[in-house]
């Protein structure tokens, strides 16, 4: 017979089953669709629409999608108050912060250099 998760957590300690239970909220805490975090925030889709100016219907539609451009994304959380970061992670080192991607304005170190065509 197979042993379920509630039979595993009945066999531990209550100290350790309060330690997983924590570590479980931390989890949720950290993943969040953008509805979730919109209420955290207690904002309303007709507040984060009036912020972009869009309609609370386009708010709604926007939650629901699983596939957005970063720069859509951008905004959004901006309306919210916040601001987007990018983070590349692998394996073999530390994380990277993207920078230069879907930016309102461009980094300041990251701007171009364009030659002149002179006449």
């Amino acid at each position: 017979m197979a042993i379920t998760l509630k039979d595993k957590m009945k066999v531990l300690s209550r100290a350790r089953r309060e330690k997983i239970k924590a570590r479980t909220a931390d989890i949720v805490k950290e993943q969040m669709t953008l509805q979730e975090l919109r209420r955290a925030l207690k904002l309303t889709q007709v507040r984060v629409a009036k912020e972009l100016g869009i309609t609370q219907d386009s708010v709604s539609r926007l939650e629901q999608r699983s596939d957005l451009l970063l720069s859509t994304l951008r905004k959004t959380i901006k309306a919210m108050g916040g601001n987007l970061s990018l983070v590349a992670k692998f394996p073999d080192r530390e994380p990277v912060v993207l920078s230069g991607i879907a930016e309102i304005e461009p980094s300041p170190q990251r701007q171009t250099h364009r030659r002149h065509v002179g006449a």
